[in-house]
C-alpha cells in the first residue's frame, strides 16, 4: 500500500455531460490535487438520464438501469484514472461518489434529494473502498442537501475577512464565510447557473455549452427584460 494518501473524487453536474474525476493527496491533511479530466456520458447514456429529470412510463425500471449503469461508467472513469498514473486500487484509500442527480425537491412536501451510480458497484467494480450517499441526511436536518459544500469552502477560502464564495455550474450556490468565526456559515442554492445557457445554445446552436462564453459576448443586455428579472422579490 502506498505511503501517501491517495482519494478519488467523482461526481457529475446537471448539465449531465459527463463525469468529473479527480486523484488527491492528502497526505498533508490539506487536499493536493494530482490529476483531474472530465469522462462524457455516452449520447444513449446521457438521454436516458436527462428522460429520468421527468415523469415517464415505466420510470421505476429506467431508474434502476441507470443506477447501474451510471456506475459502470463511474468506474471506467476510475479505470482510467489509475491506469494514466500507474496505479493499483491498493493505491486508493477510498473513492468519493456523488453520483449523478436526477431529482432534487428540497422544498417539497416530503423533501428529498436523489443521486444514481450504485456505490457497490463501484467498490465492486475497483475493489476500492466508496464513500456516497452525501445529501439526504442533510435534507432529513431540514438543509437543502448540499453539506459538502460550505465545508470545503470554509477549509480552503476561510480568512480573517469575511468572504462570499460563488459556484456557477449548472445550478448555482453561495456560501457566506463570516469573519467573526462565531457566526454560523451560510450555504444555499441560488437559483439556474450554466443549465438554462446550456439548454438554450443546444436548441439554438447545436452545441452542448457556449465555450468561454464566446456566443454569449456576442449579445446586447435586453434593458427591459434586465429590468423585469431585477425588479423580483428574490
Amino acid at each position: 500500500m502506498s505511503s501517501r494518501q491517495l482519494y478519488i473524487g467523482l461526481m457529475s453536474g446537471t448539465s449531465i455531460d459527463g463525469i468529473d474525476i479527480a486523484l488527491l493527496d492528502m497526505t498533508s491533511g490539506f487536499p493536493k490535487t494530482l490529476d483531474f479530466f472530465t469522462q462524457p456520458y455516452t449520447c444513449e447514456l446521457s438521454d436516458k438520464l436527462h428522460q429520468l429529470c421527468a415523469p415517464q412510463n415505466n420510470e421505476v425500471y429506467t431508474l434502476g438501469e441507470a443506477d447501474i449503469e451510471v456506475a459502470h461508467a463511474f468506474s471506467f472513469a476510475v479505470e482510467r484514472m489509475l491506469d494514466k498514473h500507474s496505479l493499483t486500487s491498493k493505491s486508493i484509500t477510498a473513492i468519493g461518489s456523488h453520483g449523478q442527480t436526477v431529482r432534487h425537491h428540497p422544498g417539497a412536501k416530503f423533501p428529498f434529494t436523489l443521486q444514481i451510480g450504485d456505490a457497490n458497484t463501484i467498490a465492486v467494480n475497483t475493489g476500492i473502498d466508496v464513500v456516497a450517499d452525501f445529501r439526504r441526511k442533510d435534507i432529513a436536518l431540514g438543509g437543502q442537501g448540499a453539506p459538502l459544500v460550505p465545508a470545503f469552502h470554509q477549509a480552503v477560502f476561510a480568512e480573517k475577512k469575511s468572504r462570499a464564495i460563488i459556484n456557477i455550474g449548472g445550478i448555482a450556490n453561495i456560501t457566506w464565510l463570516p469573519a467573526n468565526q462565531n457566526l454560523a456559515i451560510l450555504g444555499f442554492d441560488t437559483g439556474p447557473g450554466n443549465r438554462l445557457m446550456d439548454a438554450w445554445i443546444l436548441r439554438h446552436q447545436q452545441c452542448a455549452y457556449d465555450e468561454n462564453g464566446f456566443w454569449a459576448s456576442t449579445g446586447k443586455v435586453s434593458k427591459r427584460l434586465l429590468t423585469e428579472l431585477l425588479s423580483h422579490p428574490y
